[in-house]
């Protein structure tokens, strides 16, 4: 059976691009093509791929929450990122949630190919920074996902009342998620879980680059 790769990247012209590397790499493997978060599951789910090439900027996903609830669902996936994001701390914060390999879309398709060589003998692959662990980030991986959608709620400034509804559970349960949240990352107030959450959020430059 072919090896099979999912590349999940809302622009066509650059799965395009991704799939040349892959197929440099893994020579005659399936490539799956997802053009969003959502279907990139839908493809996980039908057979088990050799690796994911995951964007972080897609029509429903944005940022780093979308690698923690990957790694978490397919903890054994070598999860490579291809991002437009060239923070140092979003490269250490992929490291850190889990990433085999984080990919600048900046990369020429020989860097490209060379970092997923690397993950497919098992290796990691990322640009050099001088940015170290996070606890905070570590917290966050910590929570369930049933936390995480609350914590997401907050952040988009929902009271209790409107997470219990949007989530379809009691306002009680809402209250008993929240304390444990607070728990996990060491907070006392929704103002500083909130604070915490955004370091998650990758800034979508204005403009994606496309390989050299």
């Amino acid at each position: 059976m072919a090896e099979r790769i999912i590349i999940a990247d809302d622009h066509p012209l650059f799965r395009t691009a991704l799939s040349h590397a892959v197929t440099k790499v893994w020579p005659g493997a399936e490539v799956v093509e997802a053009g969003s978060a959502k279907a990139a599951r839908e493809a996980l789910a039908e057979a088990a791929p050799e690796c994911l090439l995951l964007d972080l900027h897609m029509e429903d996903s944005d940022g780093l929450s979308v690698l923690m609830d990957l790694r978490q669902d397919f903890p054994a996936l070598p999860i490579v990122i291809v991002s437009a994001s060239e923070e140092p701390r979003v490269y250490a914060a992929a490291s850190q949630l889990g990433a085999a390999a984080f990919i600048p879309k900046s990369a020429s398709l020989d860097a490209m190919r060379e970092a997923l060589a690397a993950v497919r003998k098992g290796d990691n692959w990322f640009p050099e920074t001088d940015e170290g662990s996070d606890d905070d980030i570590a917290a966050m991986a910590s929570l369930t996902p049933a936390q995480r959608r609350i914590l997401s709620q907050m952040k988009a400034g929902l009271l209790n009342k409107q997470i219990a509804y949007e989530l379809d559970i009691s306002e009680a349960t809402v209250k008993a998620h929240i304390t444990a949240i607070f728990r996990k990352l060491g907070v006392v107030s929704r103002t500083q879980a909130v604070l915490l959450a955004t370091k998650l959020d990758v800034d979508q430059p204005a403009a994606d680059s496309t390989p050299a």
